[in-house]
This record gives C-alpha cells, structure tokens and sequence, in this order.
C-alpha cells in the first residue's frame, strides 16, 4: 500500500534536517493518511478511502464526496476514485 492520498495524490516528499550548525540530513515528509468512510448520495453507499486529514477538509468545503470528485481532476486520482468519479457521473446523468 503506497503512502499516497487517493483523492488529492498527495505523496511522500524527502528533505532535509538543517540544524543550527548548517548541517543538513536527509528526512522525509509523510502526508497524515487516515482511513475514512465517505458518503456518496449519489451512489446511496459508503466508501471507504486512505486520504490525508487535508483532503478530508476540502471534501468538506466543497460539500461532500460526490462534488469533490466531480471537480477533481482525473490524473490525482487513484483508480478506486476514479472508478467512483465515474460511477457518480452516471448516476447523476441517468439522473438529469
């Protein structure tokens, strides 16, 4: 399982520790992955998703699963998304 958001694609970046002296040491920063349960009222079912706490806060603003991933873009997204996105913008057409 990669340490990579499925939602915003957000990954593990390397840096560096500087202390006080300048010296430099490699690190690295790991995005805060929970796993979470999402309602989708497209779909009428929950799904479970790895994302970071960040993403969970923009699905929130946005106004929920369905309308995040409508908005989203397909190359940030993992294929479960993806494969969700796809899913919903059936239902929502089928819907219209």
């Amino acid at each position: 399982m990669s340490r990579r958001c499925e939602l915003t694609g957000k990954a593990v970046m390397v840096g560096h520790n500087v202390s006080h002296a300048n010296n430099k040491t490699k690190r690295v920063f790991r995005p805060n992955l929970q796993p979470v349960s999402l309602a989708s009222d497209a779909l009428g079912q929950s799904v479970r998703l790895r994302i970071s706490m960040n993403a969970l806060r923009t699905v929130d603003r946005i106004g929920g699963l369905d309308a995040f991933l409508l908005k989203a873009k397909d190359d940030t997204l993992s294929v479960k998304a993806l494969r969700l996105k796809r899913q919903i913008a059936k239902k929502m057409a089928k819907a219209a």
